[in-house]
């Protein structure tokens, strides 16, 4: 499918990072409807077209991991300038999707898109797969939601939210991550407060903030307690559209 869609880049996407726009074409994301329930894969390129978000409605998985180090502090990364959706947005520790392979549509334990989060960990911030056992994500929480971000480009996923506590050693991948920074309590909401006055050209992604106006602040204080199982709620789908 990558070499028929490959024929079909349109001339305004010749300008397109070379790499982005080879995973934009290559790389398969999981279809699902609102139930999260698997109905297809389309190319990644697809899934974030508005035009086919609004016309289609597709709906692909996503995951967004929240990496905690043994201080509770949370890593943070701002994605690259030549990132399609969202260039250089500050987000949460690593966004991204599952594909659709057989290691990562393994529905048990959300195996997949543990499976999924430990490669792209490696991928986004150098991460070596023995540092981040798949068991030790914890899947807390699901949701849905609607983001444009810009008239071509935009999100509709619904998403693995997945919190872990390692300390690890990061060497961000410049082609996906522009910069990256431990933040506690205190200095996230102050990124926060730069973000709502547009001071030092802050932004944060759509997800992160829903995440943040939703959810993080009570599930921090289950990451710092230990009780973060308690916390967790896989079977509803929090729709934020």
């Amino acid at each position: 499918m990558g070499g028929e869609a490959v024929a079909t880049v349109s001339s305004e996407d010749s300008g397109m990072d070379a790499i982005q726009r080879r995973l934009m074409f290559e790389d398969e994301c999981i279809l699902v409807d609102e139930h999260d329930n698997v109905v297809g894969h389309e190319s990644k390129y697809n899934c974030h077209l508005m035009e086919k978000i609004e016309k289609e409605n597709l709906l692909h998985r996503a995951f967004s991991v929240f990496l905690f180090n043994s201080k509770y502090e949370l890593l943070l990364q701002q994605r690259s300038a030549t990132k399609v959706t969202f260039p250089l947005v500050w987000t949460n520790t690593c966004c991204s999707h599952p594909l659709y392979r057989e290691s990562e549509l393994i529905q048990e334990n959300f195996l997949g898109v543990r499976n999924a989060s430990q490669r792209k960990l490696l991928d986004e911030l150098g991460i070596p797969p023995e540092d981040l056992p798949v068991d030790e994500f914890i899947p807390v929480g699901r949701m849905l939601y609607k983001a444009p971000s810009d008239g071509k480009w935009g999100e509709h996923e619904l998403d693995y939210l997945l919190f872990i506590v390692r300390d690890v050693e990061v060497n961000p991948n410049p082609e996906e991550v522009a910069d990256v920074m431990y933040v506690d309590k205190d200095k996230l909401k102050e990124l926060l407060r730069k973000a709502d006055a547009g001071e030092d050209q802050i932004k944060l992604s759509p997800w992160f903030r829903l995440v943040v106006d939703n959810f993080l602040m009570e599930w921090w204080d289950h990451v710092e307690k230990g009780t973060l199982h308690e916390a967790a709620n896989m079977k509803a789908i929090h729709k934020l559209t």
